[in-house]
């Protein structure tokens, strides 16, 4: 049996990453750091649920921020976590393919 424990911290991980807005903030930083300033109006949220996003992505150790002047930075902790990502689109595409062809043998 797989320890409790671990089990506790995978799922914490995994339940900040499901969540869209800030899935779209992680693609966003993808590239580089970039000031919330930057984040933000790219975003179709207010800036305080923004602000609230990238604090909660900070915290749980995915982001790193540095304050420089009234702006606030923010980069990718641990690239890994595209890794993370690329595996759950390979599931997410292959679910859907395998749903398609679901889909078409019961027409058939």
């Amino acid at each position: 049996m797989v320890e409790p424990a671990k089990v506790s911290l995978e799922a914490k991980l995994l339940s900040v990453l499901a969540q869209p807005t800030r899935l779209q903030i992680l693609y966003l930083l993808r590239d580089g750091e970039k000031c919330a300033c930057q984040i933000t109006p790219v975003m179709k949220e207010d800036q305080s649920v923004i602000s609230r996003h990238l604090i909660r992505l900070r915290d749980e150790g995915i982001l790193d921020s540095e304050k420089q002047g009234v702006a606030v930075n923010y980069w990718i902790a641990d690239p890994r976590v595209f890794r993370l990502l690329e595996i759950a689109d390979l599931i997410v595409r292959d679910l859907a393919q395998r749903r398609a062809h679901e889909a078409i043998g019961a027409f058939k």
